[in-house]
């Protein structure tokens, strides 16, 4: 038998099993529970109850303890904070013109992370909303949108109910008058669950194989074979899909675009598209490559080409106005030299190039939700007592990495020629420059690493050198995701040479050929390798500290030999 206690996180929401280890708890009462998400406050919804092992699963999270007078004051506190954040994102929300409607605000307990809840009838680009509420917040921000939540969606309303129709998967398949239909369902990692039903649980009815043979619709009342259907579902991360669920699907991972790729799509598909829709002909506008490279670089960061096709259609309107003025131009000419008539200023700059080998400074690589991109790791180390500041926004598995590596370097201190107590007698300050950016991963292990080894030992790192890997506390480099979107950012910051994890040699294949012709790839599997790579000799340390160059204009990228398609 197994003690349980029931927690509901939301009134009437869904209600959660905790070990209470041994602690009475009333029906009522209020919690700190830990859960994926850190610490949280709920309140008892079912008091100390036995049941069999077999009726929960193991293993449960345990119950922190009791709310305590200040917990309470701390919820408040987060309530207040929580109006206040609503009505801040609806203001931005009305700046930006957006469209999308704000839900919830919800602070987690320990006031480090804000979740808005919103619906929308499409898809909305909202990173430049996160980068704004980033700014004024100062805390981990997450925007997520809400899809659906009934599970009678799926399942139909049952025929007492007043307005009952039948779900949507019966639905679209009266629409499609055949039973051996394609479906897709967009979204997935949007479900929810409260009082109104899981539609995950209905779900798992209607895409497992062993049941949707039989599978019923509440309104239709009757058995319907739905395994004659083929069902795709898309997302944009799998880590909120319901594990039961993921299981049943077979997942294609689809990568970000090559700016090569961009290049072609908006040349052959989005200029055509947004010129026919402004009413122009593509005699009357010509907009050269080096126009779009640019838009490409200064005026987006995504994997995709929603934004892209945004900005094409802007430029598109400005044309349209000038064909319509008083002295109407025969024919616009767009190039790189003139774009910003059109568009403005660049919204962003190119990366800028180190041009020099600097001691203590990195260039690690990141995956973001827009695709690759540099990271760069400052460190200093002067005389204290033993300190290890991190700083830039960091998050608790990126602050692991960096204690991992610096376990590592006290086994190797003798190797790489420190003083055995250097931990006690020097202060290590590890920096992750644009601190409103919230940043997280393991992936950034090996770079942290190298930085903390060239400022204790003087030794400059290779200004052509970017890395990405795990690191272990014996030196071991564990593999990373996003390879082929880290070795694209490699490329536009101007890196030769590009350090991966050994078990990441088998992706090496997936990336795009112009980008693996015009890199050169090192597998290592131990740390010792890295620095072996990427540090010089300390007699090469010319200065600690130089001033970049300034930003370098983007290099046209050489012609892919395959035609690229255009994906969703």
């Amino acid at each position: 038998m197994t003690e349980i206690i029931g927690v509901r996180f939301k009134s009437g929401g869904k209600q959660y099993y905790f070990d209470p280890k041994g602690v009475a708890v009333q029906s009522g009462q209020g919690v700190i529970i830990e859960t994926s998400r850190g610490l949280e406050y709920g309140e008892c919804s079912q008091s100390n109850t036995m049941v069999e092992d077999e009726a929960v699963v193991q293993p449960l999270r345990e119950l922190v303890r009791i709310a305590t007078d200040k917990d309470l004051e701390t919820v408040r506190r987060n309530r207040e904070k929580e109006e206040k954040a609503f009505l801040i994102c609806q203001e931005k929300i009305a700046q930006h013109g957006l469209d999308m409607k704000l839900v919830e605000v919800e602070y987690n307990f320990e006031g480090n992370k804000i979740l808005f809840f919103f619906t929308s009838e499409g898809r909305v680009d909202f990173r430049a909303l996160v980068k704004d509420l980033a700014g004024v917040f100062h805390s981990r921000i997450e925007l997520r949108q809400i899809g659906v939540r009934d599970e009678a969606e799926i399942r139909g309303h049952r025929k007492t109910y007043i307005g009952a129709m039948p779900g949507r998967i019966m639905t679209a398949l009266i629409q499609a008058k055949s039973k051996n239909a394609l479906l897709l369902l967009d979204e997935i990692d949007k479900l929810g669950s409260d009082y109104k039903g899981d539609p995950s649980s209905a779900l798992l009815e209607v895409l497992d194989s062993a049941q949707n043979s039989s599978f019923r619709d509440h309104y239709i009342e009757v058995p319907f074979d739905l395994s004659h259907c083929m069902f795709i579902t898309t997302a944009n991360t799998t880590d909120t899909i319901p594990r039961a669920l993921l299981d049943r699907m077979e997942v294609i991972e689809l990568g970000s675009y090559t700016d090569e790729e961009k290049l072609q799509i908006a040349k052959r598909h989005l200029l055509p598209k947004q010129l026919k829709k402004h009413g122009m002909k593509r005699t009357q506008v010509r907009v050269s490559d080096d126009a779009i490279r640019e838009i490409i670089a200064c005026y987006t960061r995504e994997s995709g080409v929603r934004s892209l096709e945004r900005q094409i259609a802007a430029l598109c309107r400005k044309c349209a106005m000038r064909f319509v003025s008083d002295e109407p131009p025969k024919r616009i000419s767009i190039t790189g030299g003139n774009l910003e008539d059109f568009l403005g200023v660049r919204k962003f700059l190119p990366e800028a190039n180190v041009t020099t080998d600097q001691v203590g400074l990195v260039t690690g690589l990141a995956w973001t939700a827009v695709g690759g991109t540099t990271l760069e790791v400052e460190v200093n180390v002067v005389d204290g007592t033993g300190k290890l500041e991190l700083t830039g926004n960091l998050g608790d598995v990126m602050k692991e990495s960096a204690f991992a590596a610096m376990s590592f370097i006290r086994s190797r201190a003798k190797a790489l020629g420190l003083a055995p107590d250097f931990y006690k007698t020097k202060d290590i300050h590890v920096h992750f420059p644009e601190g409103a950016v919230p940043k997280d991963g393991p992936s950034a292990g090996i770079t942290i690493c190298t930085a903390i080894v060239s400022a204790l030992t003087n030794r400059p790192v290779r200004r052509d050198v970017a890395m990405t890997g795990e690191i272990s506390i014996r030196g071991r480099v564990l593999a990373i995701g996003g390879l082929k979107e880290k070795t694209m950012a490699a490329l536009r910051h101007g890196v030769k040479t590009v350090i991966i994890p050994a078990e990441n040699e088998k992706d090496l294949e997936e990336i795009d050929q112009t980008v693996r012709q015009a890199l050169q790839f090192i597998t290592v599997s131990s740390a010792d390798r890295v620095l072996e790579a990427a540090l010089l000799p300390a007699d090469d340390a010319a200065e600690t500290i130089s001033v970049p160059a300034a930003p370098a204009m983007p290099i046209p990228a050489p012609k892919p030999r395959r035609k690229p398609g255009i994906r969703q």
